[in-house]
């Protein structure tokens, strides 16, 4: 079973904008929720997997969505190589969506994703996928990296802490 968890700047919780973000949210969704998907990402989150086997998973379907694979030039006012694993423009913003297992909270790659969010000029929004539990390896205790990275970004939607991230869609697998 995957998890989520929609986080939005209050202002914008009702506009249509957020409402689309969502509507693409929820077919994402959907197709993480199919037993073959889930048996896939079950696979894909073992120990020594890459995110790489969880992107292949929903590829075909963020496709169908709009999104393209690792979007040049969306960060070139930083000469900084960054880009995000997959991008969808819609209207004057986009969606950056990307997807972490072994790094989650580790090396905090999913404060690193937020903030490429933050700075990029051409989405305001974040679709990020974690793993719900993550073992590194087979004989260590699981890291609860959904409840983990759902309690760090939260703080970013409290009122006096708003970023340029309007909005967050966290997918817990």
């Amino acid at each position: 079973m995957t998890q989520r968890q929609d986080l939005v700047q209050r202002a914008l919780a009702g506009t249509d904008e957020w409402h689309r973000v969502v509507g693409i949210a929820d077919r994402l969704d959907r197709h993480l929720q199919e037993p073959a998907v889930m048996d896939r990402l079950l696979t894909a989150n073992q120990p020594g997997q890459s995110s790489g086997l969880v992107q292949a998973t929903f590829l075909h379907e963020a496709i169908a969505l709009g999104f393209r694979s690792e979007a040049k030039g969306l960060f070139a006012a930083y000469e900084s190589g960054l880009r995000p694993d997959y991008h969808l423009p819609i209207d004057d913003t986009g969606i950056i969506l990307e997807v972490e297992r072994g790094k989650t909270t580790i090396n905090n790659m999913d404060l690193l994703d937020f903030w490429k969010c933050h700075i990029c000029e051409h989405a305001d929004y974040l679709f990020l996928m974690v793993p719900i539990e993550l073992r590194q390896n087979p004989t260590m205790s699981p890291r609860r990296e959904f409840a983990t990275v759902a309690r760090r970004l939260a703080t970013f939607f409290r009122p006096g802490n708003e970023t340029n991230v309007r909005g967050l869609v966290l997918f817990g697998y």
